[in-house]
């Protein structure tokens, strides 16, 4: 009995208090990037497979107005991509199928991006419009304003039976871009490469390789060498900047592994004509990037105008006004664009209707080609108070869009009014090497200009943004990544 009552008498030990379960703010990071990461694959994965399984298309209406769209650059394709295609039959003539991401041809032509990845098939876009678009690859050669008919000729290497026909029109929209301007200089088109389209790319690589292995042959003689290895940029703006500043990366991150015995001798020389470079620029960036030019060892001489071009060297007037002749092994010639054959003979022949400028087509603040009816011209093949840049052609392209649609609509007999344009400027940026890049950016009532590496991530980040494809995007970020980790390729293509 006393046991038991001392046994009763012994409280018993309290439970252990269980541990209260707690989300830490490690565990809650993890899982919101876990869902993150399955949300990006997941949205990722929709939109692959949307852009892989286009939906049935509406075919032609002849009871509709026929749009025919010549080109299939920035202001064409933003076009393009806006136009509702339910009011408005299609017809896109152009020599080239695809559109072309040209702010990174510079990243091109040393092997940082491969240019598949800046390239969109043009029927990418046309099969997923409402209605069925019609693309034919071929260039147009004359444009009747009067009888409002196109005449096109099939210039691949493989004809068909016909390679020549007259396309009627509506409407007409000329997006052609421009050329490359060599100020009628000899010698330009046969010893220099210019850098607008894809196969200028090329053929930069090609012989900028050329050049180094050359350099590296047996027995060449100190003098040759120093000339193969000396690449010219002429053009300060921001197509000749961007490509010596690719190449200097290109020159220090790569070339100097695999070519020690050559890179110590590999200049680069950038000429302008201009007082500086990157005249769109505020003085402060430009300052910024002369600095980091002369850091990286990349020579650039203003005030300094081209008078001759031969196959081996330049012969330039400098700032004193003396004659110098300048030896190269690569001529990368970027200084801007003239009227595209076409365009000068639209010009020619609108010129009593008030085509009065050689520089490019008149236009209206409505895009209407001065002197032709039903008529209209973006881009830069046209002459206007804008620069030619491919921030002015995209918006010329979403505002012509808008004046079809309310086009459309008026014709359905609604009330409508079709402002005029108004470019909105976003800003300039510029890559200038060694993982720097520079920007001015419109802020309130003023500028905002900055530079540096954490702009650069900022150009990245633009560029990206812009692109017209998810597929472009993945593209060109893994061709990054790829570069980063492996480095540029060297072989000769």
């Amino acid at each position: 009995m006393a046991t038991a009552a001392a046994k009763n008498a012994i409280p018993n030990p309290a439970p252990a208090p269980q541990p209260k379960k707690r989300w830490s703010r490690l565990r809650a990071l993890k899982r919101i990037i876990q869902l993150g990461a399955v949300g990006a694959v997941g949205y990722a994965s929709y939109v692959v497979y949307q852009n892989r399984h286009p939906t049935e298309q509406k075919q032609f209406d002849p009871s509709k107005r026929t749009i025919v769209l010549l080109g299939t650059g920035w202001g064409a394709v933003s076009f393009l991509k806006k136009l509702n295609t339910d009011d408005f039959n299609v017809i896109i003539v152009s020599p080239r199928n695809y559109f072309l991401f040209t702010p990174l041809l510079p990243s091109c032509t040393v092997g940082t991006i491969e240019l598949r990845s800046i390239m969109e098939p043009i029927r990418f876009i046309t099969r997923h419009k409402s209605r069925n678009v019609k693309f034919y690859e071929s260039e147009c050669t004359d444009i009747d304003p009067e009888s409002k008919t196109i005449s096109i000729t099939d210039v691949s290497d493989i004809k068909g039976a016909v390679s020549n026909t007259t396309i009627p029109y509506d409407y007409l929209v000329v997006a052609i871009g421009a050329d490359n301007q060599t100020f009628g200089m000899a010698g330009v088109r046969e010893h220099a490469c210019f850098l607008k389209e894809i196969w200028d790319a090329q053929k930069i690589r090609t012989r900028l390789m050329d050049c180094v292995e050359s350099a590296g042959f047996a027995s060449q003689t100190p003098e040759e060498v120093s000339r193969l290895l000396h690449m010219v940029v002429v053009g300060g703006g921001p197509t000749g900047v961007e490509y010596a500043a690719e190449l200097h990366d290109f020159l220090k991150d790569d070339l100097q592994i695999w070519y020690p015995e050559l890179v110590d001798k590999l200049r680069i020389t950038l000429v302008e004509a201009l007082p500086n470079v990157l005249p769109m620029f505020s003085s402060q960036l430009i300052q910024y990037t002369e600095r980091t030019f002369k850091q990286n060892n990349i020579e650039v001489l203003t005030k300094t105008m081209v008078k001759e071009v031969a196959d081996k060297e330049i012969k330039v007037m400098d700032a004193n006004k003396n004659m110098v002749s300048i030896p190269y092994g690569l001529l990368v010639w970027a200084t801007g664009n003239c009227p595209r054959p076409l365009a000068r003979k639209l010009m020619a022949r609108l010129k009593e209707g008030g085509q009065s400028s050689p520089r490019g087509l008149l236009i209206d603040e409505y895009m209407r080609v001065a002197g032709a009816q039903d008529m209209y011209a973006i881009g830069d093949c046209t002459f206007t108070k804008y620069a030619p840049t491919a921030q002015v052609a995209t918006q010329q392209g979403l505002y012509l869009a808008s004046v079809f649609a309310n086009l459309a609509r008026i014709e359905r007999g609604e009330n409508r009014k079709i402002s005029p344009f108004e470019y909105t400027h976003q800003g300039s940026l510029a890559y200038i090497g060694s993982d720097r890049a520079i920007a001015d950016l419109p802020f309130l009532n003023g500028n905002v200009s900055v530079g540096g590496v954490a702009t650069y991530v900022f150009w990245r980040s633009v560029y990206i943004s812009n692109m017209f494809s998810f597929r472009n995007r993945f593209l060109v970020v893994g061709d990054w990544v790829k570069s980063r980790i492996f480095g540029r390729d060297v072989s000769r293509e």
